[in-house]
Order: structure tokens, then sequence, then C-alpha cells
């Protein structure tokens, strides 16, 4: 570990959003040079939207991972441990190993926490007897797997009731499973089956009304308020919640991808930050915590009321920046967080549908063209061009 342990700005997470956020504040001060800590134990990287075309076939997951040593700019000191309490009242964190750690202005930047225990057999059935999903690195290639090998039969995709990050992929996969048994010769003797604990496929309507004509031309049937909460792999059976009537539902399978449920993380959920479900407590708009003022969050560990995405962090981090550069500098003038994520909606090998809208779940649209219609040039934004803006431009802070 580095010998600082006073730190003018501590981050804590070196994901999409921590990283965005350090190069950032060192673009607009070089003050901060040394002055600013990432906290993270990982040593790997990973641009997550892409393994949804890892699971269908199309990309090899290889190219989604980086070393995390190669990422973190130049005069950002780099604690390769985990956080285990915040004392604000003190300015200071404590680490896994005991370090403590003293800040001026603190960004919480932890991500979402895959609670894979809390689904009932799915932990140990995870990568095999046909269980998959595209949620983990180590398994993203047994969605492949199964896919490319379906025979026919029962196939099921879930989404939990809880957050997620990238709302739209539980569903994603789905459609391309879709398009894969049709090419494959095996979709007329197969059932698609969407279960999934929210009350519709999707929260806003313009793009709802295109999805559903999907779910229709591709026959797949639907069964909302519907969460999974256990697998059985020996008998290949699922058990659903009914969450209307509280009634369980057990249906075969002859292949399961499983969107697990996520919540904030535990040293998130039980320290003096989170609010009653558990995550960061900030300001929608400023990104600033509603009790601690030198405290910022960003991301998918807060309780910003949006989809959880890496579209959304590419706005949230330049009103962060800002804000909290005004308040080191002690001038007015905040900047506003108007809600807007992205979810680029993957309907088929070569089409997708790019939604993007704020917290009132209106359109905030990029293009000049109706974004609600599936398009082939959208996703090929997807595979080929968002990539590239991930790693050259929103991890440098330049976009």
């Amino acid at each position: 570990m580095n010998d600082m342990t006073d730190y003018k700005v501590v981050i804590v997470g070196g994901g999409s959003a921590g990283i965005t956020v350090a190069a950032r504040l060192l673009k607009e001060s070089r003050a901060l040079y040394g002055e600013i800590a990432i906290i993270d134990p990982a040593e790997k990287h990973y641009f997550q939207p892409l393994w949804t075309l890892v699971g269908g076939g199309v990309v090899d997951k290889k190219v989604t991972e980086r070393e995390q040593s190669t990422l973190i700019p130049d005069g950002i000191v780099w604690i390769k441990e985990a956080v285990e309490d915040f004392f604000p009242n003190e300015q200071s964190i404590v680490t896994s190993s005991g370090n403590k750690l003293s800040y001026d202005y603190l960004v919480v930047a932890a991500g979402i926490q895959i609670d894979w225990n809390k689904v009932k057999g799915l932990k140990e059935s995870i990568g095999k007897n046909g269980v998959c999903s595209n949620y983990s690195f180590d398994y993203v290639d047994s969605t492949w797997e199964n896919i490319r090998n379906f025979s026919g039969g029962n196939a099921i995709f879930t989404n939990p009731n809880t957050p997620v990050k990238c709302g739209g992929a539980p569903q994603k996969i789905m459609y391309l499973a879709d398009d894969y048994f049709r090419k494959s010769g095996v979709r007329s003797n197969s059932t698609i089956h969407f279960f999934s604990g929210a009350g519709s496929i999707f929260s806003v309507k313009k793009y709802a009304d295109t999805l559903n004509k999907v779910i229709e031309r591709k026959e797949i049937e639907t069964h909302y308020q519907h969460n999974l909460v256990e697998i059985d792999a020996q008998q290949k059976k699922a058990v659903f919640k009914n969450l209307s009537t509280n009634e369980l539902v057990t249906v075969s399978y002859d292949m399961i991808h499983v969107v697990p449920p996520m919540s904030a993380p535990d040293f998130i959920e039980k320290s003096p930050l989170a609010n009653e479900t558990g995550w960061v407590d900030v300001d929608p708009y400023t990104l600033r915590h509603k009790k601690y003022g030198n405290i910022f969050g960003i991301g998918d560990c807060t309780n910003l009321p949006t989809s959880k995405t890496g579209a959304a962090i590419r706005k949230q981090a330049p009103v962060l920046v800002q804000n909290l550069l005004c308040l080191m500098n002690q001038k007015t003038g905040m900047q506003k967080y108007n809600g807007y994520t992205s979810c680029p909606l993957v309907t088929g090998y070569g089409s997708l549908v790019l939604a993007e809208f704020d917290y009132e779940s209106k359109p905030d649209e990029s293009f000049p063209f109706d974004q609600a219609k599936e398009r082939y040039s959208m996703y090929l934004l997807k595979k080929q061009v968002l990539p590239i803006v991930y790693w050259n431009g929103m991890l440098k802070g330049l976009l």
C-alpha cells in the first residue's frame, strides 16, 4: 500500500464511474496530481455492455477485459484494497486490512453487488446443467454454449425484481437466442419464456411499444410479476414467485439464462452513507450526499432513480466533477444531472433500439431520427463504436 494516508479526494471504486471521475478531476485541476486516491482491489477491468454479444456468440470475451493498472490515470494513487467502514464525521475510511485513510472529499463509486446466493441453488448450478448467465466474465461463455447447443424445448430467460445493471440486458440475450434458434432450425420445436419481476417489458412507453411488437413477432411467452427464487438443477426446474399472489410456480427448462438479484454492496448498505434501502443517499440532481456535504456518489451504488448503466455514468461524471470543484473552490452555480440514461436494446443479430431517456421517462435522444425503430446502424454503434468511446474517451475523461 502507498505510505500516504491523507488525500484531498478519495474515490471508492475503480470501475467505470471511479476512473472517469478521477480522469476528469485531473484534467480540470492539475493541482490535484498525487492528491487523489482510488481504492479498489480488482486487478481486472471489464467493458460489461459487450457481454450480451459474447453470450450471443458474436464477440470474444477477451476483448472486454483489460488490466486495471493500464487504466488508472497517471497522477492517481491506486490503493489495491477493499473498503470496510466509513467514518464520515471523521472524514476517514478503514480498509479491510485495517488501514485508515483520511480525505477532504469523498466520491463513492462502488458499483452494484451481484447476489448469486439469493436464488436457492443458483450458485451451485451456474455455468452447467443448462444454467447460464451473461452477468459474469467467468460464466458468460456458458450462455453461448447453451444457445448454440440447444436442440429444442423450454428456453427460459429471467429478470429479477431488484435493480440490475443494464436493465435491458435480461431481454437482449433472449432476442439473440430466438434468432439463433431459427437459424439452427430448432425454433419450431422450442418455447421461449420471459419471466420478469417487473410489471412490463420496459418503463418508457415509446420503446416498450416497439419491444412488445418484437415479442409478438418472435412469439415469446411473457410472464410479468414473476421472480425467480429457486433453481433445481438436477430436475431442471425453476421456481418463481408470483409477486401479485405470492403463489409459487414451477417450470421445467432445457436451458435457463438467469439474471441474478442485485443490491448495494454490503459495505455500503451497513454504512452511515446509505438510505433505508441500502444505496448511497445523494441528491438526484447534484449527486452530493444529502447529509454529508463533502461526499458525492455516482453510478450503480447510488439511489439515483434511473437505470444503472455506463451511459448514465458518462452524463453523471461531468456534473459531479464540476460540483465537487465548485465546492473545493468555494464557488456557487452547481450543475444538475437530469437523469439521462441509455439502454441499447439489441433485438436480434444486426438490429437494435437505442433507448435514451431521463428521470421523467421521457425520451432524451442523440440522433435526428426515430430511435424506437430497430436499426442496423445502432447495432454497429453498440458493437464497434461504444467500446472505443469507453476505453479511449470516457475512461480518459474526454467524453
